[in-house]
């Protein structure tokens, strides 16, 4: 229930201390302030290195390397050549496989041409499914369809230094055909991948082929180089990545303990490394923001103590006209939370705003981007606060709560 005079007895005690009121409440507002900055800060963090994950965060990378153990009167250092059956294996007989993208890639000294124009360009065949492991944005055109596969058509999809490099400016590419080891191909899309700094330098000196016309062309028949896998959604990467193993070494008479035949990379298992990161900098951040926050409450504490002794009559009187103990205590809690509670409702504004002015400034980098502060968080502060204002008038709450009228109308 709403009572106007204690509120006013709050009011005219921070009017009547305003210099040791707003001292005690910098603390707090500095805790929060503290706690605000430092988990934005690490939001930012992991927003810019989630950035750098391009790929499906459950996406597993297979390729072969040379055996290391004699098996089944087959010597070591066999070098394994995956082959066109294998993908259908890998689909048909593993039931908690969800994309299968068999790559291959041209290998060799080699200069792409159009006209008098020509430069070096990394030349890879693909499947239309390799975009659901690696992400690709078509600015102009289509990616490699199952036309492309089924026909082994001759076109073939371009990045974008690609195309500053082979066409003129302003020169539309679509529908001309350029020159690989001197057979031509159309070029039926533009694409941009999503990779920062390198990588995306990478991408954009890149020309995609369907995986089928590069096999047929280019003297690949029935070979495979390695393979972009993805699970069923609820599925573990590892399972997938144990299983295509497993697999692979049966079709290939591999010792099933010879680790160094196959090579893979799971992209869920760092991902997860990095995860772990973040929540160990989360916690951090709660930790130091914490202690400060404790740091501020201390000081509410202490300062509700005094205002305590300075209205120890005050009490008594109350008492004598029959206050009873809660009423005490509640009137002593109020003014803790609303001294914590406004002081740090201060500080989460400022931290907020802090951020924000970050973000306008556009102040981002190859591992920060948009640092913020979440809803769960910024819950999670305002709880902090009302807990804060809780315990810093608990213990003066108490002694109030304690004071007999006799002996308080009798202290000097």
């Amino acid at each position: 229930m709403f009572d106007i005079d204690k509120w006013q007895e709050i009011l005219h005690t921070i009017r009547k201390n305003k210099l040791r009121t707003i001292i005690t409440m910098l603390g707090v507002a500095w805790g929060i302030f503290m706690l605000v900055i430092l988990l934005g800060a690490g939001k930012g963090f992991e927003n810019g290195v989630n950035k750098q994950f391009d790929i499906a965060k459950n996406a597993v990378f297979v390729w072969s390397q040379r055996t290391s153990i004699e098996y089944k009167g087959l010597k070591p250092g066999r070098f394994i050549r995956f082959t066109n059956d294998d993908v259908f294996a890998i689909r048909n007989e593993i039931p908690e496989m969800g994309v299968v993208a068999p790559r291959n890639q041209l290998f060799g000294s080699f200069t792409v041409n159009r006209d008098t124009k020509s430069a070096s360009f990394s030349v890879f065949g693909e499947y239309p499914d390799y975009t659901k492991v690696r992400p690709t944005i078509i600015t102009d055109g289509r990616f490699i369809n199952d036309l492309d596969i089924k026909d082994r058509r001759k076109v073939c999809v371009i990045g974008k230094r690609v195309q500053e490099l082979l066409f003129k400016d302003g020169e539309n590419p679509m529908g001309q055909y350029i020159k690989i080891k001197g057979v031509s191909f159309k070029v039926v899309g533009i694409f941009k991948g999503v990779s920062k700094g390198d990588d995306a330098q990478q991408e954009a000196e890149t020309i995609f082929l369907p995986s089928t016309t590069l096999q047929y062309t280019f003297n690949q028949l029935n070979t495979v180089h390695f393979f972009a896998l993805t699970p069923k959604e609820g599925i573990p990467a590892k399972i997938i990545e144990t299983k295509v193993k497993k697999l692979l070494a049966k079709r290939h008479i591999v010792h099933p303990d010879d680790v160094k035949a196959f090579g893979s990379a799971n992209v869920e298992e760092e991902f997860q490394k990095v995860q772990g990161l973040f929540f160990i900098i989360g916690a951090f951040s709660w930790f130091v923001g914490i202690l400060t926050i404790v740091a501020g409450v201390v000081g509410v504490s202490n300062i509700m103590l005094i205002v305590v002794k300075e209205r120890t009559k005050e009490i008594g009187i109350r008492k004598a006209l029959g206050a009873t103990p809660m009423s005490i205590i509640s009137l002593i809690l109020q003014e803790s939370i609303v001294i914590t509670s406004l002081a740090g409702y201060v500080g989460l504004i400022g931290g907020i705003g802090v951020l924000e002015l970050v973000n306008s400034a556009g102040a981002e980098g190859p591992f920060f981007s948009n640092p913020e502060v979440d809803l769960k968080a910024a819950i999670a502060a305002t709880v902090t606060l009302i807990v804060s204002g809780t315990l810093a008038g608990l213990i003066p709450a108490k002694r109030a709560a304690s004071v007999r009228p006799v002996v308080a109308l009798s202290e000097e």
